[in-house]
């Protein structure tokens, strides 16, 4: 059985073998990890502005009563079928 103790010492081991063979690598081989780091993130960041408008919406859908009636009213001037509606999570 693993106690406490034992894990830390296995992440400090972990993150010692991480950072001596970084160390351990060419100029070259750290700039182009540095690039493959830095398009990830990019990725990441880009992934979290293009989500942002979604979570700022079911941010005020929470926080918001008048946002259910706001989306009532346009279901209903829709006028789509019951069926289409409860797909949408919508129920009379």
């Amino acid at each position: 059985m693993t106690s406490p103790e034992s894990l830390i010492s296995k992440n400090k081991n972990l993150r010692n073998l991480i950072l001596k063979n970084w160390e351990n690598l060419d100029d070259s081989q750290k700039s182009i990890l540095t690039k493959i780091w830095n398009v990830l993130t990019y990725k990441w960041q880009l992934q979290i502005l293009l989500n942002l408008p979604f979570l700022i919406y079911w941010l005020l859908d929470k926080n918001f009563e008048s946002i259910h009636s706001f989306n009532q009213n346009i279901l209903n001037k829709l006028n789509l079928p019951d069926w289409i509606i409860s797909f949408l999570g919508f129920t009379n």
